[in-house]
């Protein structure tokens, strides 16, 4: 894709999702950076990176939720998609963008401050491990991270009540989608509402796994770093 279709994707995408020039301006900001093969991602190139990682992030704003949330937190955040684009597309909304391994951390928060994103903060930490964000965010969000009873075990304990877990993933199968209903009911959330979303190339046979927290999560989760992933909450067989 050239580089003047890569500007009118951007502005499409800009104008359908009704973000402001500032804004508008950010994402490209963010897209010359990860043509840098030190990004942490396989996607560099910005016609493909204008879909795989702008378009798709671009997606959550489908979900009310994540339109009207003033306290984001982006689980395992990478190369920062998608929470640097939401902290673009959403001002008013403070962003935190959890990832555990320091070198990516460090790019996440140098890539922030060349796009000018004053409300978006790094938080060098495994989500188990950030007391500080327990209870207060609205929505939290997930990227390419982890199977799903193991995403609702991480978000539960950082939701507000009524704040949502949103999940990017590509087809979980059917055990999969059991054991994050299992874990759902667990930890106080609701059953997971799927939203299939548009294809884009390099994000194909997406959805978003909306689950809403309708009660208080037990007070033995968060489970010590790492117990999620070794013993995930799973449905009886």
């Amino acid at each position: 894709m050239s580089a003047a279709a890569v500007a009118a994707r951007l502005d499409d995408l800009a104008s359908r999702f009704g973000l402001s020039p500032v804004a508008r301006a950010q994402l490209g900001i963010l897209l010359e950076l990860l043509e840098d093969e030190q990004a942490p991602t396989t996607v560099h190139e910005p016609g493909r990176a204008v879909e795989a990682h702008i378009a798709d992030a671009l997606t959550g704003l489908e979900v009310e939720q994540v339109r009207t949330a003033r306290t984001i937190a982006d689980l395992g955040a990478g190369a920062g998609i998608p929470g640097l684009v939401l902290a673009a597309a959403l001002p008013e909304a403070h962003v935190s963008l959890v990832e555990s391994v320091g070198k990516k951390a460090a790019y996440i928060d140098r890539v922030a401050a060349a796009m000018g994103l004053d409300n978006a903060e790094v938080v060098a930490s495994r989500a188990e491990s950030w007391r500080e964000g327990i209870g207060r965010c609205d929505v939290v969000t997930a990227r390419a991270v982890a199977a799903l009873p193991i995403l609702v075990e991480y978000a539960a304990p950082l939701l507000s009540a009524g704040g949502a877990l949103v999940a990017w993933k590509s087809q979980p199968d059917p055990a999969e989608h059991e054991d994050g209903e299992h874990a759902a009911r667990i930890l106080g959330m609701s059953p997971a509402r799927p939203t299939p979303i548009a294809p884009q190339p390099g994000a194909d046979r997406r959805s978003l796994y909306v689950y809403v927290k309708l009660r208080e999560t037990p007070g033995i989760y968060p489970r010590r770093p790492g117990i999620a992933r070794k013993r995930p909450l799973r449905a009886p067989s």
